[in-house]
């Protein structure tokens, strides 16, 4: 060991010489946190796995309905297979066999969105009443479709139900959209989405912006659980997830969003696997994938399968991931690797109560960090993370109750992180142990609510960093939420309240740190939300969308202290920061027929304590080649526009088109005014976006589709202090897509040609911007196989 590091042998673990009393007493006070958080969990899953004997005892459990059916071609009416359908109200999904049949088993009374999608057609939107013990049956045509986004919307009961109530405020990326833009990352699938821009540091290391809005203010979620990494701590950590797999990715915002956090101002992204089955297939159901890309000879393996045995459902999920350094169109980005395996089993015992089911998962993945020979590391830096995570889940439905639907969550996460330099030390390591739990309940009417839920949720995390002077710390957060949502004839309205309490406690109090007195600190609010949306009739929406958010400072927020050399820093924390308050706002306008898709939105984000970590352009005088970066709380604002359109322009022709544009800014205190001479009382955020854009056009023609777009995005020099400003650009992008039916299975192929002028171009949210550029140009290659 040399200078408090640890030397790297064999596989990932934590090694400590004896004699490094200081460094040994840390591992054992985090080995004995493990051993009680992994107790606590245990207690956590008892319900779900005990309600499984209860359903048999209990008087108040129902004999539930089911919903059962056929998808059929509403031009050939042939059977249309391998359709994925959702029952959104209590996210049960089912695949339609070779046949075109579904069913969903032990559903409550309640009126539900059945929502069918399929590659080629239009998706369709279903409205569904039942009542205790009805076999209700459903005939669904899809019609074959040119429009990638199209949507309808059909009322099953259309005497007893009207109003506007499936136009929500948030958006789902399935299908061909989603295969289309696939990417390594999350954050790259999701990249030409508008109002999107992702955050990187190299190839892997890519997480989500929206709207100017990052790290805790974007919430990433797997099946609806947190992911339990360290990704929006800092731009060279990895969201620990991968999205070859999804089903599908739902985004949420406004009210929706406070089921998950009252943090999220800027959305809630679910990328939706399923791993813990809710529904029971007729047969054995699967998909298979492989996806290869030129620009650094990548290569992905994915598969996934579920298996019904009587009552019991089970499914496995495995995921490959390899490539070499990327090119650029100035040569290869060094050290811009990665490696990664995702693999996950789950199982559950369905039963016309419900269904309680469990699921283990582990996820590897070793990536490089470019080097910075003037502000960081000469030769670059290695990336290895190892997480394992265990989840529960289990639904209980009620009969002669106010509440319908009782659910029940736990999840234990343990995360591990090393930072290993070119002379095989590790520079700096996490330790991150994740306990969560939460029930939520259903019910019908309310007062003047058609229907809505109320939850409580609550978190424990064990924090630990080695290789710096941050101290163990650990954090508690307790949540109790509602939302609600109702029709008043076209008028939709959701409204939803979230209370949090959140505990953060460092492992000593350091009176005397550099940084401040490190002591435990306590915070709490109130946060509400409120989306209307009005139907005009003949496809015309309009809606508005209210958010009044609170995010406490995090662990790394309050207490870092020590250098962070992958990301080109020295982490100062503040351990005085106070909570951050924002007060958001939305206008937005839709139309939407069979022919065309538009929508604009303009927003308003205020924040009383904008928290982020500022490069003070100081060298530290510990690490004179990393300069000093302080999380600071400042007054600020995010404003912008968004548009995004998609309409049949001839025949098999579709045109699409995005607009986005933010403008973040801070306030500047009279004092930082005097002492650096600004004028300006306004200066703006870093890590803001251009403005951006793409312009599409598609031939769609029976089972084939092939077009191309074009990526703009202007020049950002409207930069923070140091922040480096990047010129404009334009990027063409070519795809086609063929799909058919072979037998049982049903295959699709997705090849992509981008970047096809190999443009030198620069991410502005890249924090290696000043070093590389984005990739030059590839051919990516996706087969899917759908049995």
């Amino acid at each position: 060991m040399k200078d408090g590091r640890t030397e790297r042998k064999g596989r990932l673990s934590f090694k400590f010489l004896k004699s490094d009393k200081a460094e040994n007493d840390k591992y054992d006070s985090m080995m004995r946190r493990r051993i009680c958080i992994l107790c606590t969990t245990l207690l956590l899953f008892l319900p779900g796995l005990l309600s499984a004997n209860a359903g048999y005892l209990s008087h108040s459990l129902t004999a539930a309905g089911s919903i059962s059916g056929r998808i059929m071609d509403a031009e050939s009416n042939d059977p249309v297979s391998f359709a994925y359908i959702h029952l959104e109200e209590i996210n049960r999904t089912s695949t339609s066999d070779r046949n075109g049949r579904f069913e969903f088993r032990n559903v409550p009374s309640g009126t539900f969105t059945l929502t069918v999608h399929r590659i080629g057609y239009v998706t369709q939107k279903n409205r569904i009443e039942i009542s205790d013990n009805e076999r209700f049956e459903i005939t669904v045509t899809l019609q074959p479709t040119v429009i990638s986004g199209e949507s309808i919307e059909v009322i099953a009961d259309a005497d007893q139900l009207t109003g506007s109530n499936l136009e929500h405020a948030s958006i789902k990326v399935t299908g061909d959209e989603l295969r289309q833009d696939l990417g390594t990352t999350l954050s790259e699938t999701l990249s030409n989405q508008p109002g999107f821009s992702q955050r990187t540091m190299g190839a892997a290391p890519g997480r989500p912006v929206i709207r100017g809005l990052g790290d805790q203010r974007v919430l990433i979620l797997q099946d609806g659980e947190r992911t339990g990494d360290v990704s929006w701590t800092s731009s060279d950590h990895a969201v620990s997830l991968d999205p070859s797999t999804a089903n599908e990715i739902e985004i949420a915002r406004g009210p929706a969003a406070l089921e998950y956090g009252s943090n999220a101002i800027g959305g809630v992204i679910n990328v939706v696997k399923n791993q813990i089955p809710n529904s029971v297939p007729t047969n054995i159901t699967g998909v298979v994938s492989m996806q290869g890309a030129s620009v650094n000879r990548g290569l992905t393996g994915a598969g996934s399968v579920t298996i019904p045995w009587n009552d019991i459902v089970l499914n496995l999920d495995l995921n490959g991931r390899t490539g070499q350094d990327f090119e650029s169109p100035i040569g290869t980005l060094t050290h811009t690797h990665i490696r990664s395996s995702s693999n996950a089993f789950g199982a559950s015992y369905i039963r016309p109560w419900g269904y309680a089911g469990l699921s283990g998962s582990m996820y590897f993945n070793r990536y490089g960090i470019p080097p910075d020979p003037v502000g960081g590391h000469e030769e670059g830096v290695d990336i290895e993370m190892t997480k394992y995570q265990v989840d529960s889940q289990s639904e209980i439905l009620l009969n002669d109750s106010f509440f319908n639907l009782l659910e029940l969550r736990g999840s234990f996460t343990s995360y591990q992180h090393q930072e290993i330099e070119s002379d095989g030390l590790t520079g700096t390591e996490y330790g991150v142990i994740t306990t969560t739990g939460s029930v939520k309940a259903r019910h019908d009417e309310l007062l003047f609510f058609d229907e809505g839920v109320v939850g409580l949720w609550g978190e424990h995390v064990d924090y630990a960093v080695f290789g710096s002077r941050t101290p163990n710390s650990n954090s508690t957060s307790a949540s109790m939420y509602a939302l609600q949502e109702s029709d008043f004839g076209f008028f939709h309205l959701e409204t939803g309240f979230r209370f949090d309490y959140n505990l953060a406690r460092p492992e000593h109090d350091r009176p005397g740190s550099f940084i401040g007195y490190v002591r435990e600190r306590s915070f709490y609010a109130l946060t509400t939300s409120l989306s209307a949306i009005y139907d005009f009739g003949r496809g015309y929406h309009l809606g508005t969308t209210l958010m009044h958010s609170f995010r406490p400072p995090s662990l790394e927020e309050l207490y870092s202290e020590g250098p962070h050399l992958a990301a080109y820093s020295f982490e100062i924390g503040n351990p005085d920061l106070g909570p951050e308050r924002g007060l958001g706002s939305e206008l937005f306008a839709r139309y939407r027929t069979d022919q065309t898709n538009i929508e604009l939105s303009g927003y308003y984000n205020h924040f009383n304590n904008y928290i982020y970590p500022r490069d003070t352009g100081q060298p530290n005088h510990r690490r004179p080649n990393l300069n000093n970066w302080q999380y600071v709380g400042a007054r600020a604002a995010l404003y912008g526009v968004e548009f995004s359109s998609e309409f049949r322009l001839v025949n098999n022709f579709r045109f699409s088109g995005s607009y986005s544009f933010t403008i973040g800014f801070r306030d500047v205190p009279e004092e930082e005014q005097e002492s650096t001479g600004l004028e300006d009382s306004h200066q703006p955020l870093p890590l803001i976006p251009p403005m951006k854009g793409n312009i599409g056009i598609h031939y769609v023609k029976s089972d084939f589709s092939a077009g191309g777009r074009v990526r703009l995005a202007a020049r950002q020099g409207r930069v923070a202090e140091l922040e480096t400003p990047t010129p404009g650009y334009a990027v063409v992008d070519l795809n086609a897509q063929y799909r058919f039916d072979w037998g049982d299975t049903f295959h699709t192929l997705t090849l992509n040609l981008q970047n096809l002028m190999n443009e030198e171009y620069y991410n502005h949210l890249s924090r290696i911007k000043h070093i590389f550029p984005e990739h030059g140009r590839s051919v990516n290659l996706l087969y899917r196989v759908y049995f």
